[in-house]
C-alpha cells in the first residue's frame, strides 16, 4: 500500500474527502476506471500492513491447510492438567 500526501486546496478533492468521512465513495473516470474512496482508522492499517508481511501470510496459509486436531483432553493430559 503506498501512501501519498495531498493538498486539500482543491474544492472537489475537499468534497470527496468529507463525504468518505461518512460513507465509502466510488470515484469513476471518463475512461470507466474505478476506484474506492474510504476513511481508513489505525486497525485498517495495521491489517493492511499484516497482510503485506509474506512470511506471516505463508505461516497462516500452511497453517490453514491442516486438518490435525487435538481434542482438549489430549491437551490437558499433555499440559498435566488432567482431573
Amino acid at each position: 500500500m503506498k501512501t501519498i500526501t495531498i493538498s486539500e486546496d482543491s474544492a472537489e478533492i475537499r468534497a470527496l474527502l468529507e463525504q468518505a468521512r461518512d460513507e465509502d465513495v466510488i470515484v469513476r473516470l471518463a475512461d470507466g476506471s474505478e476506484f474506492v474512496l474510504s476513511a481508513i482508522d489505525n486497525f485498517d492499517i495495521e491489517i493492511a500492513r499484516t497482510r503485506q508481511n509474506e512470511k506471516l501470510m505463508a505461516l497462516l496459509d500452511e497453517r490453514a491447510k491442516q486438518t490435525q486436531t487435538i481434542s482438549l483432553d489430549e491437551v490437558k493430559r499433555r499440559l498435566g492438567l488432567s482431573s
